[in-house]
């Protein structure tokens, strides 16, 4: 059993990866990430189903840190989803005010959850018979209706609750980023010479990286002495946009079997057409 959900848990984050880089529009891109996380689980509960425990820690291990790498997904993009089709049109002002609830809210289920909280991030186990067992459950340990209508041989007690902090300790990363990037801006720490129109970068991420490694190769900044990290940063921060492991995304573009460099062919192509058409112009 584990081989095949490592297998599904590897290809899960490789589908995910690569929406992260293909698509930039965010709301499109959870709405996507959502489809293939459900059919994951889907797969996973049908491993699961067909697998017998041998063991109480068997079973425990699966509910406890197996299963929520899974949901914990679900659960990120969902609420990410959801935060972002709610986001308020306004100014920063505004904006970040709305930002600022959402962190709110998380630190509200915190304070709901301090006790199991505290004893799932203690690494405590004394308690994980009645928390990670099928139908093991104990009604006086504050239970959410959730596991009531969930699938009971799919889910224990509180094994949505561990996917519900590993999820949370996400989504505050992407608040509190986006929050500083808000900070930014109104801290004025672009140049002051600012354009009229402001360009945002609407092809693929995956494109933008291809073209920051070929400037590199070429060494067309500072005389060729700009590291890539600085590249990149630059990139990012005049696109505020995030590139992500854009080491690791090279890595996976030298291994397409078609066309490597497909951006910059495609720019090369596009450059000379538009110049055959200006001669034909003449």
């Amino acid at each position: 059993m584990s081989s095949k959900i490592n297998n599904l848990l590897t290809n899960l984050n490789d589908q995910l990866n690569f929406i992260d880089l293909e698509i930039d529009n965010q709301s499109t891109r959870c709405e996507k990430a959502i489809e293939i996380i459900l059919k994951t689980i889907d797969s996973l509960r049908g491993v699961l189903l067909k697998t017998k425990f041998k063991t109480d820690a068997e079973e425990i291990k699966f509910f406890k840190e197996i299963k929520p790498q899974f949901t914990s997904k679900l659960i990120y993009y969902n609420t990410i989803f959801k935060i972002e089709m709610k986001r308020p049109n306004g100014g920063n002002r505004i904006v970040k005010k709305y930002y600022n609830n959402e962190l709110v809210k998380l630190k509200a289920f915190f304070d709901n959850e301090l006790e199991f909280y505290k004893y799932y991030r203690s690494g405590s186990t004394y308690l994980d018979h009645k928390y990670f067992l099928r139908s093991k459950f104990d009604i006086k340990m504050s239970l959410s209706s959730y596991y009531f209508e969930a699938d009971t041989n799919f889910s224990t007690s509180h094994d949505y609750k561990v996917a519900k902090i590993l999820a949370n300790d996400l989504i505050q990363l992407y608040l509190e980023n986006n929050l500083v990037l808000i900070g930014n801006k109104d801290n004025g720490e672009k140049s002051q010479r600012k354009p009229n129109l402001k360009m945002i970068w609407t092809s693929p991420k995956v494109a933008l990286i291809e073209l920051v490694y070929a400037l590199h190769t070429e060494g067309v900044f500072n005389n060729g002495a700009a590291d890539l990290k600085d590249i990149a940063e630059y990139f990012e921060h005049i696109f505020e946009i995030d590139l992500g492991q854009y080491r690791r995304t090279f890595l996976e573009i030298r291994t397409r079997k078609a066309d490597r460099a497909k951006f910059l062919t495609t720019l090369n192509k596009g450059l000379l057409k538009r110049m055959e058409d200006t001669d034909e112009g003449i």
